[in-house]
């Protein structure tokens, strides 16, 4: 998993159409009879069960019978998985004692969906208020619901029929009254975002997800997990609500971001610290364990072992052959000598890609650039079985830019930084590969000898903007089949995650002289409570990053929970792609290399600092949101000037 938040990937393309559950990789209802609830499990106390991850959370499947597009085309059939996932949503808020408060929004908000989809208003507003007290994010809070809470008003007063104009002008009326009390130096990102998004979704786009994800995991199991469930719920939901007011939405927000059209400060450039060419420093190796980096884009600061040369012959001895400018693994965990992740089946397709990635990147920004233009006409004259090797593509060029568009921030303003690679691979797929045990080993150790190889040529501190979580390995079994039923594959998923999870903290373990840098995932919740690594580990050669936009504000996207101390720019951070050109990308992937940048600075500058000393450098030198003093915004300039004193 990769933690950068390309706008290309289906989470963009869903979220905040419905509020509710985000799409998963999982197995598909049964148009027939409910299933019985599963037991609660025995209280003794009286009292709810306390659990500490995600995982402590009983698993539930629905049977299907036809396919996802069947169900949702199945008026009955919806209604009994609808019924069946409510009792389950309610059992698990009833049985056990959930403070985790993602987990706890996205129950509220499935349960609000279900509400909206049954007329059960008042009810569905009790949800939305529940969800909205748990937002800890200004911006988040303030646009918590507002779509639904206008839909809601329009029902009230113009009643139930949502194609009749004098629905569509309540729904105007109440979405306008809402969106222009928000506060614009808040909510201005997020505003554009959702404008972007109401532009480009279809009931093309939704069906082309539904043929390219869904239904193949149907197949491969014949019955639907909870995430998967509540992902078709909220298509249904999206299809019905949210698709036909789409054009309003865009509207309103269009008119909201012309009224005002006043960028946020950038509070980034007047913290930055550029080290002077000429200072004579000492040189400072980062590695940069990612997807991959175009060596070529970074020729000057690139490692290159003097003792190896590309015959196919581990030259130096070291274990690894042709080892020029770092090493790789690929899928499978074998070892690669390719820096960047070979095209395969997507030769011929980059240039489209980077294209089509620009587009979307400018359509949630609210830019008219003719990318973007480009983007909303193909995506609107876009056939549903065509939507599946589109995003599948955009998948890759996020995937194939990702290590060196990380590596460009982790080096910039530093002629000292050397970038040393070490390509780890995900699947970019929309059935991705499932995960075996043997897979699991091999990755495993893989990281062992990776951190060794970085401690081998002097690496001081490294950047690793990508994880597992356990949810991810779990979804991968159920999309391909794997597994007699879901209590077996979270077992197996459980045993995966704990096979990598030891691998990765041995080799950071092992290697205390280097400091590793962490993106804390873009997830919107705690890394511990979700069973994440690395970012919830507790090391003290480790730095977890969260990220804030240009203000410094909390982006809507990022993780967070104990681990995560720092907070850098994570929002439209431009730097470079493969083949020497330049995007602008958004991510926690984006925020990690900043800090890792200021770490190598400060390195450079002393070159005798433990792990330990740089992350308290980092963490004094940074200041406090003023609505947020849990976040600490990361300050370069400050950082240096504690060195200093």
């Amino acid at each position: 998993m990769f933690k950068a938040l390309p706008v290309i990937c289906i989470l963009v393309l869903l979220s905040g159409c419905s509020g509710g559950p985000k799409p998963a990789l999982a197995p598909a209802p049964e148009p027939a009879a409910a299933p019985e609830a599963a037991p609660a499990p025995d209280t003794t106390s009286g009292g709810k069960i306390a659990i500490d991850s995600l995982d402590d959370l009983p698993t539930h499947t629905y049977p299907l019978s036809g396919t996802v597009t069947d169900l949702l085309n199945d008026p009955a059939a919806m209604a009994a998985l609808q019924e069946a996932y409510r009792r389950d949503l309610e059992s698990d808020l009833a049985t056990y004692e959930i403070t985790d408060e993602a987990t706890l929004k996205a129950k509220y908000g499935s349960l609000m969906i279900l509400d909206l989809l049954d007329g059960n208003d008042g009810e569905a507003l009790e949800y939305l208020d529940k969800v909205k007290a748990l937002e800890d994010k200004e911006a988040s809070r303030l646009m918590s619901g507002l779509t639904a809470r206008a839909l809601i008003d329009a029902r009230t007063t113009a009643g139930r029929d949502e194609t009749t104009p004098a629905f569509k002008d309540a729904y105007r009326k109440a979405l306008t009254r809402r969106v222009e009390a928000l506060p614009w130096d808040v909510c201005q990102d997020q505003a554009k975002s959702n404008k972007g998004r109401a532009e480009f979704m279809s009931e093309n786009l939704l069906m082309g997800v539904v043929q390219s994800r869904l239904e193949p995991a149907a197949a491969a199991m014949g019955a639907l997990s909870a995430d998967l469930a509540g992902s078709v719920i909220g298509m249904r939901y999206a299809m019905d609500h949210v698709l036909p007011l789409n054009p309003i939405v865009a509207e309103v927000y269009g008119a909201y971001i012309q009224e005002h059209n006043q960028e946020k400060h950038d509070i980034w450039p007047g913290r930055d610290v550029t080290l002077a060419a000429d200072a004579g420093l000492q040189p400072v190796m980062i590695g940069i364990w990612d997807s991959g980096v175009d060596v070529n884009v970074f020729r000057d600061i690139v490692f290159t072992n003097p003792d190896e040369k590309v015959d196919g012959r581990d030259d130096d001895g070291n274990g690894f052959v042709d080892d020029i400018h770092g090493i790789a693994f690929d899928l499978d965990g074998n070892y690669s000598t390719d820096m960047l992740h070979p095209l395969g089946d997507q030769e011929g397709k980059l240039e489209a890609a980077f294209t089509s990635m620009q587009g979307f990147q400018d359509l949630t920004s609210a830019i008219d650039s003719p990318e973007a233009a480009a983007v909303r006409k193909k995506l609107a004259g876009m056939p549903p079985d065509e939507v599946g090797p589109f995003l599948t593509t955009l998948s890759f060029g996020g995937l194939y830019s990702h290590g060196t568009h990380v590596a460009g921030i982790a080096s910039r303003g530093n002629p000292f930084a050397r970038l040393l690679v070490a390509r780890i691979t995900f699947d970019y797929h929309q059935t991705p590969q499932a995960m075996t045990l043997e897979t699991a080993r091999r990755l495993a150790d893989d990281y062992r000898r990776t951190a060794q190889y970085f401690a081998d040529h002097g690496v001081r501190v490294v950047n690793m903007s990508w994880g597992w979580s356990f949810k991810e390995i779990e979804g991968g079994l159920e999309a391909n089949g794997v597994g007699e039923d879901a209590e077996e594959r979270a077992a197996m998923a459980r045993e995966m995650i704990d096979i990598l999870s030891d691998g990765l903290r041995d080799a950071m373990t092992a290697t205390p002289q280097i400091l590793y840098v962490a993106a804390a995932g873009n997830e919107d919740n705690d890394v511990e409570f979700n069973v994440t690594i690395p970012s919830g580990f507790d090391l003290p050669n480790l730095m977890v990053v969260g990220a804030v936009d240009q203000a410094g504000d909390p982006t809507s996207f990022t993780s967070g929970g104990r681990n995560v101390k720092v907070y850098a720019d994570g929002f439209q951070v431009e730097s470079n792609v493969p083949g020497g050109g330049t995007m602008k990308m958004s991510g926690t992937s984006m925020a990690s290399p900043n800090v890792c940048n200021l770490a190598a600075k400060l390195i450079a500058l002393r070159p005798g600092l433990t792990p330990t000393e740089v992350i308290g450098l980092i963490e004094k030198g940074a200041d406090p949101h003023p609505e947020h003093p849990e976040i600490l915004l990361m300050n370069p300039k400050a950082s240096v000037g504690l060195l200093e004193s």
